[in-house]
């Protein structure tokens, strides 16, 4: 019975080892940053302000310690379409890890297809819904 004893504790001590030994990972990915990013407004100004915030975060805290999203609804959208006036810097984005979501509600109600729109982008069925889901997984929520 003690040798029972003594190789149960072995094998408990093993484990619970092995379990601490694996837990500054876990805690790191836990500390991933997370931000959504809400643009809904046609001006290129605060479309090159809400790309140079996500290009300092990326910077600030490695693009490899966040995620990034950007979401673009209503008279935001255009600057989404393939050839706006800051295409090239969405491609950056898109590149650099940056996700960047066109609302299809928008779209529709603009008559615009995914052939209109810059060929890097993603795409979710509604703008809010997204930004909200979003902020539920823990995201932080930035509209410049």
């Amino acid at each position: 019975m003690k040798q029972m004893n003594k190789l149960m504790g072995a094998l408990l001590g093993g484990a619970l080892m092995m379990g601490a030994l694996a837990l500054p990972t876990a805690v790191q990915a836990a500390d991933k940053a997370k931000l959504v990013v809400q643009v809904s407004d046609a001006n290129p100004a605060t479309w090159n302000l809400a790309l140079n915030n996500i290009k300092n975060v990326q910077k600030d805290l490695g693009k490899d310690n966040v995620d990034l999203e950007l979401v673009a609804y209503g008279p935001g959208i255009g600057m989404l379409k393939a050839e706006s006036e800051v295409a090239n810097r969405i491609d950056e984005a898109v590149d650099s890890g940056v996700q960047v979501m066109a609302c299809e509600n928008t779209m529709r109600g603009q008559k615009l297809s995914k052939a209109d729109m810059n060929a890097k982008i993603g795409y979710v069925k509604a703008g809010v819904v997204e930004i909200l889901q979003r902020q539920q997984q823990g995201y932080a929520y930035l509209r410049p």
